[in-house]
């Protein structure tokens, strides 16, 4: 693999498109994962071990929480991604064990800081539309690079996509690059999220974009 998508999800609309077991979604976007950009399930002999990571519980769950199963004993959520990514993203040595992993993303959260951007940009939670060219404008000023954001299509009757993920893509060497892809490659991450019913697919540049502060 090239390259690492890093996702933060909106968990009101991870919610919207899963009504099964959120209660109290938090308002601040949270991580969904760290993905090598070609590789899945690289090593099923490595199991994914929860005392690894006791040191950084209180921050796995505050950040990186299991937005659709609330109980907070859960660990499905940590287990899959380490199962699926984390296991092909440990063939570099600054991810090479759980702790690392799953530390170096939160660190990486710190680092990003969407949620400090999007507010410092005026882009909040709210029951007005936004132009997706503004939100994708502020976060390539702030950032210099080009993130991938995803959208949850308007339902039937509704005029506006919903904002859902918003991923940074970094180099193995963890600097920001962008996300584009070259036209006329094909992009095996695309089809990653699906949930419930609804399922996220890039953006559209042009529909009126509703970024939720609560689940309708």
């Amino acid at each position: 693999w090239k390259k690492l998508y890093f996702a933060h999800h909106w968990p009101v609309t991870v919610c919207k498109m899963n009504a099964n077991d959120c209660h109290d979604p938090p308002e601040y976007w949270t991580i969904h994962g760290l993905w090598p950009d070609r590789a899945e399930d690289c090593n099923r002999t490595w199991h994914f071990n929860v005392t690894e990571i006791k040191d950084l519980m209180s921050d796995m769950r505050h950040y990186w929480p299991d937005v659709l199963h609330s109980s907070l004993n859960r660990t499905q959520f940590w287990k899959h991604e380490w199962d699926k990514h984390g296991t092909c993203a440990a063939t570099l040595e600054i991810l090479n064990s759980q702790k690392k992993y799953f530390g170096k993303a939160l660190e990486l959260y710190q680092h990003v800081d969407l949620n400090g951007c999007l507010l410092k940009a005026g882009i909040k939670p709210s029951s007005s539309y936004y132009k997706m060219t503004a939100i994708k404008e502020a976060l390539t000023s702030f950032y210099g690079v080009t993130p991938k954001i995803q959208c949850l299509p308007p339902e039937e009757g509704e005029k506006a996509q919903t904002i859902g993920q918003i991923e940074f893509c970094f180099t193995k060497e963890l600097q920001l690059i962008n996300c584009t892809t070259p036209t006329g490659e094909s992009n095996p991450m695309k089809a990653h999220l699906k949930l419930g019913t609804g399922e996220l697919s890039v953006c559209s540049d042009t529909l009126p974009t509703y970024y939720p502060s609560e689940v309708q």
